[in-house]
């Protein structure tokens, strides 16, 4: 079987399609990733860059234009799916030709794509090709899917709704139970990158790393400046992860590199971050207590969602302090509640176990 993976250009939204993708490679078929912005580390899986003409700023800055007020929702993450269903329908056209040419090119059995990525369905329902949609955020995947698809960039287009709908987030965090959905357990997976070997061992004090987005942006979110601030008053080691600026950094504070976060997190007692998605399903599949800086886009709804589960802190960026990172390191009931997560992602149906329904409905 030859199968199409689709992501819109961009790291967060690539990096959890490799462990399924991978999957099905293992399984003996024939796969491609069709993105872009690809890290270091692919698996060794083959790739196809697909977005040249992407641009996602251009594409936000007119879609704030024609819709000002959701525009201001959305840097505070109160905008829901509205804002970013027009953003990604109007980035989506970049994407459609290059995919096209690359599925003749292929000629794939099956097409699966992210919820933001929906040239993939654009293309699988011009060239009658079966698709899956594949969830990769806190989000529900089909009301993503319904947000971009009636967006107005996409109204010309006739897209047809997957022939089956792959979910990923915990049932313990999900709003709604995912209704004719295949669950498939979130694997980790952060791209790549030398890992020093301290980092690879417990620390004689707790250790926090600390992440920040792959996007810079308006309201990103970034903790490290209020870490750094913070750090002296805190019996822990901080590890910044390709930290904004390293100049200064107090004795308790060091800086790397990209890192595999996900190969790291096992050694951390605690993770501070900007709220993507990836990242709260790494920290939770870890088991450990996360603190997550509301923002743009979803990650409010993800900040929130985590906080509301009792498995992390949801703190603006600017006002995090010393006293919420010993809470974060000491209190019982994060931890409790975040190693209750992350036994539920381990019972989750690994992603080869969803293999044979993708050939089912190739018709393999």
């Amino acid at each position: 079987m030859r199968i199409v993976f689709v992501a819109a250009p961009l790291q967060g939204h690539v990096l959890p399609l490799f462990a399924l993708a991978a999957a099905c490679r293992d399984a003996g078929h024939d796969v491609v990733i069709a993105a872009g912005g690809f890290p270091p580390d692919v698996l060794d899986l083959r790739t196809a860059d697909i977005g040249g003409s992407f641009n996602l700023a251009r594409s936000a800055i007119r879609v704030a234009l024609r819709h000002p007020r959701l525009a201001r929702a959305e840097l505070r993450g109160t905008a829901g799916h509205e804002l970013v269903g027009q953003l990604f329908g109007r980035a989506n056209l970049a994407l459609i030709d290059p995919l096209r040419a690359l599925i003749a090119q292929e000629r794939p059995d099956l097409i699966v794509y992210e919820p933001l990525a929906e040239a993939g369905a654009v293309v699988a329902g011009q060239l009658s090709i079966p698709s899956v949609l594949q969830e990769n955020t806190l989000w529900p995947a089909t009301e993503l899917f319904q947000a971009v698809t009636t967006s107005t960039a996409l109204t010309a287009y006739d897209i047809p709704a997957p022939g089956l709908t792959i979910a990923v987030t915990p049932p313990s965090l999900r709003s709604a139970p995912a209704a004719d959905a295949v669950m498939m357990r979130p694997v980790p997976f952060s791209g790549g990158g030398s890992v020093p070997e301290w980092l690879l061992t417990k620390s004689d004090r707790p250790r926090v790393l600390v992440s920040r987005s792959t996007l810079d942006g308006p309201n990103d979110g970034d903790p490290g400046p209020a870490i750094i601030a913070a750090a002296a008053q805190v019996d822990a080691e901080f590890v910044l992860i390709r930290p904004a600026a390293t100049a200064n950094l107090p004795a308790t504070v060091r800086a790397v590199d990209r890192v595999p976060i996900n190969e790291v997190l096992p050694f951390a007692s605690a993770f501070v971050h900007h709220s993507g998605a990836g990242s709260v399903l790494g920290g939770l599949a870890a088991g450990v207590p996360q603190l997550t800086t509301p923002g743009a886009g979803d990650r409010r709804y993800n900040a929130e969602l985590l906080a509301k589960r009792g498995a992390g802190l949801a703190v603006e960026a600017k006002a995090i302090t010393a006293e919420h990172l010993i809470r974060l390191l000491s209190d019982d009931a994060l931890r409790t509640a975040a190693q209750q997560v992350a036994a539920e992602i381990a019972a989750m149906p690994d992603p080869a176990t969803v293999v044979p329904r993708l050939e089912k409905l190739a018709g393999r």
